[in-house]
């Protein structure tokens, strides 16, 4: 492999986002209003202005396009650097006249290219490296696994039609969106608003690819995975929806965007009555089964459990959430019951301070360094008051009954403002790592931070809203359980749905809302995903429980906190190699 000159890479990390749009016409992202604007935007052009660049080094290859491994030899970290940087540009798909490339052909070819890269990950000479530069060679490493589990298993272009969507209006919470994704999807929500015409011709052009992309899903799409494919409809019937509303938003301003997403509009709902047609004669199995969702939890996850083992935990933890919710509500049996907010002024008032009696414990309690971001990062995420004539969607019925609760979880926030403000000093580990193999991390921390809070005194003078974090734990529990059977091929998507209905306290989470329609799709399409709130959180008690020992018991939590942020946002069992010196939860993992 022809090797890119320092200088080039300089390049790519300075003016990666003028590179993407000079090659391509396709404006760079400006800063959004809510300036939550996350690394993975910044990721997607600079890992596409890389995959030009890749695509144009005269490079000594195979007759299969694959570099050469024959006296390959790298033994530093500044190499293994480097080899990622390759590594994410081959990620990138094939573009043909802006249209990403997963025919079987183009596919088959990554999929034979990819053994020599993990070959040659391999090759690395690591002796002598410290444990943070083992940590990211780890980090790839995950990161080959998850392509390698996506050709092998979960094949997404060929049996997930979600995978499709093209237009995607909201935020993400979490680094990268979750679940398989089409490289080059529109993330509008991180465009500025109000849009600027630059940004407004850039989304113009990409929606004009919708059309060739979408022929040539109708020819990827032959997988027999039933549920997947008919959730699969549902998705691509609400990416109509939305580019509509953006159509109605724009088309004043900007009659020629309006068109663009009316066309694509079109095209959508062409590609769904397909996906119609074709339904009835989809029968298969859409879970992975219990063994590959086993290699997966090991060796991209890089989690120490077996399905079985996880259902067992999630059990036991859906168990602890109602016995412990019934003994706080016993507690409280005297009080009055939670009103929900029923006004603008109300929730406007309620929410604000709400965050800032949050932060204030979060700075008299030593809870994490406060930073000045952490601020703007969590009161942009209050929202605001919504008319509802019957139940709302479950987090905003938690949100209606006690807005306090949810600033917990919105830690989320803060973990991507640091990454913005932040960055870590590792190439490796300041982009979002491929596969959702971060979620141990970004979820084990957000969901943890809902009970750790509470056990840390924050909710002692609001004793009906702990009741709360209880129903939060057992709706988690209850929802990953659905996922965990449905990769198990234990329940269909319909029966994980009822079940999580059923298990989740109050009556909050009616099988056929959106919630757990939306999350059971998602956990099928992702496995590993839907238990990495519980199991994520477990995972960040056993980080507390070991660098406490190794503490004597000394234990102080915003110190404990700076360090596990200054990790990063990588899989939880490098954490704790990292943190405590102990590699022996790695080990496990990997050697089941």
């Amino acid at each position: 492999m022809g090797d890119f000159p320092p200088a080039m890479f300089n390049l790519i990390d300075g003016f990666g986002m003028f590179l993407f749009s000079f090659i391509l016409n396709i404006q760079p992202i400006n800063q959004p209003q809510s300036n939550m604007k996350i690394n993975y935007i910044k990721h997607f052009t600079f890992t596409l202005s890389l995959a030009v660049l890749f695509s144009c080094q005269s490079n000594d290859t195979t007759e299969s396009g694959s570099a050469k491994i024959t006296d390959f030899k790298a033994t530093s970290h500044a190499e293994l650097t480097k080899f990622f940087f390759d590594w994410r540009a081959f990620n990138a798909p094939i573009l043909v006249d802006g249209v990403p490339d997963y025919t079987s052909s183009s596919i088959a070819k990554q999929k034979q290219e990819l053994d020599n890269w993990q070959a040659k990950l391999n090759a690395f000479d690591t002796t002598g490296w410290t444990v943070p530069e083992q940590v990211d060679w780890y980090i790839v490493w995950a990161e080959m696994n998850g392509m390698e589990f996506a050709h092998r298993v979960k094949k997404p272009w060929e049996r997930d039609p979600a995978f499709y969507v093209w237009f995607y209006p909201s935020f993400t919470d979490v680094p990268d969106r979750e679940g398989p994704t089409i490289f080059g999807n529109i993330e509008y929500a991180y465009f500025q608003k109000p849009l600027q015409a630059d940004d407004a011709a850039s989304i113009t052009q990409r929606l004009k690819t919708i059309e060739p992309l979408y022929e040539q899903a109708k020819k990827n799409l032959t997988g027999n995975a039933r549920d997947l494919w008919v959730t699969g409809i549902r998705s691509i019937r609400g990416q109509s929806e939305d580019l509509e509303k953006m159509a109605k938003e724009v088309e004043d301003q900007y009659p020629d965007l309006a068109l663009a997403a009316r066309e694509a509009v079109k095209v959508s709902d062409d590609l769904a009555n397909w996906l119609e047609e074709q339904a009835p004669n989809k029968t298969g199995y859409s879970g992975v089964g219990k063994e590959n969702y086993t290699w997966n939890l090991n060796n991209v996850h890089l989690l120490p459990y077996t399905w079985e083992e996880q259902v067992a935990l999630m059990e036991r933890e859906l168990i602890r959430a109602h016995s412990s919710l019934r003994l706080e509500e016993h507690r409280n049996r005297a009080s009055p019951k939670i009103e929900k907010i029923d006004n603008a002024a109300d929730y406007d008032r309620l929410f604000n301070a709400a965050l800032d009696e949050y932060l204030a414990f979060w700075e008299r309690e030593e809870i994490v360094p406060m930073k000045d971001y952490m601020d703007q990062a969590l009161r942009e995420r209050l929202g605001t008051f919504t008319v509802a004539g019957g139940l709302r969607s479950f987090f905003a019925e938690i949100n209606y009954r006690a807005p306090i609760i949810m600033r917990t979880h919105d830690y989320h926030w803060v973990d991507l403002a640091r990454m913005r403000e932040e960055p870590h000093a590792s190439p490796i580990r300041a982009t979002p790592l491929l596969y959702n193999i971060f979620d141990s991390r970004a979820e084990g921390v957000a969901t943890g931070m809902e009970e750790m809070m509470m056990h840390a005194g924050f909710l002692d003078k609001r004793p009906r809203e702990r009741e709360l974090i209880w129903v939060l734990l057992a709706q988690r529990a209850a929802r990953g359980l659905g996922g965990l059977y449905q990769h198990g091929l234990e329940m269909t998507f319909d029966e994980a749905t009822q079940y999580a209905s059923k298990w989740t306290p109050w009556n909050l989470l009616p099988a056929d809302g959106s919630t757990i329609q939306g999350e059971e799709q998602f956990y099928l399409r992702q496995p590993a995903y839907g238990t990495s709130y519980n199991m994520g959180k477990i995972e960040i008690e056993r980080i507390i429980a070991e660098y406490a020992r190794q503490r004597n018991g000394n234990f102080i939590m915003k110190e404990f906190m700076n360090d596990l942020n200054n990790v990063g946002m990588i899989p939880t069992s490098l954490i704790y190699w990292e943190l405590t010196g102990d590699k022996s939860v790695l080990e496990k993992a990997i050697s089941k």
